[in-house]
């Protein structure tokens, strides 16, 4: 379903946790993350498309995730010709996406990345609310640079938890620090043993650093040009 323009609606997900991290998540088999997406079936609304989106790609149900925001206007990205399905060239130009800043109210073992037989990520993390946007595919760059500013300044406030944790948990915060080293650690050799073939389990997720990976994004996934029983690229 195509505007007047050859844009293709859409909406975006940035998914919050309690201290305002967002969900990041890794294109199944590829180096490329990004924030969960997909498009607007006709007859539904952006926020019934969102909430279909967010359990397809990541598992959750609309108990599990607060509406914080969303954006006012479509932001819009063009996407090369050299992604674009041959026969949709021409007729095909791009998204337009509503952006949604969604807190989540359940917990980390509520997401589930296999929620469908079709998944969009092999691999996710929590990361700070200004992600690296060199790992994301280049055209989509200025849009999430735009939706991450527009949303900005609707973060719930952790001024109060902040001030807890400086004046009564230094002590804990030092065993704190030292299991989250070692769980990263665990992480990381985890993401090691893990063959480029092997898909992770319902809910799991390994943390590998983005920022040593490349953008790289098959050609023919946007416009459609997945392979056949594969969801078009949001």
């Amino acid at each position: 379903m195509l505007d007047r323009d050859g844009f293709r609606p859409n909406v975006g997900i940035i998914l919050l946790n309690q201290r305002n991290q967002v969900f990041w998540g890794k294109r199944i088999r590829t180096h490329s993350w990004q924030f969960p997406q997909g498009g607007i079936d006709r007859g539904e609304t952006p926020e019934q498309a969102m909430y279909r989106e967010l359990h397809e790609e990541v598992g959750l149900h609309p108990c599990h995730v607060r509406v914080v925001a969303r954006t006012r206007d479509w932001l819009r990205y063009e996407v090369p010709d050299r992604y674009i399905r041959r026969d949709a060239r021409g007729h095909y130009k791009g998204q337009k996406q509503i952006w949604f800043l969604l807190q989540l109210v359940g917990h980390d073992w509520d997401l589930n990345l296999r929620a469908t037989n079709h998944p969009e990520f092999d691999a996710w993390r929590w990361n700070d609310y200004w992600v690296p946007l060199d790992v994301v595919v280049e055209f989509k760059r200025g849009v999430y640079e735009m939706a991450l500013t527009e949303l900005a300044r609707f973060l719930p406030r952790n001024e109060q938890r902040n001030r807890y944790l400086r004046s009564g948990m230094r002590n804990r915060e030092g065993v704190a620090e030292g299991i989250a080293t070692a769980v990263t650690l665990q992480h990381r050799s985890a993401s090691l043993l893990l063959h480029p073939g092997m898909e992770l389990p319902p809910g799991a997720s390994f943390d590998p650093d983005p920022r040593t990976a490349g953008d790289a994004l098959p050609t023919g996934l946007e416009g459609g040009g997945m392979q056949p029983g594969h969801k078009p690229a949001g």
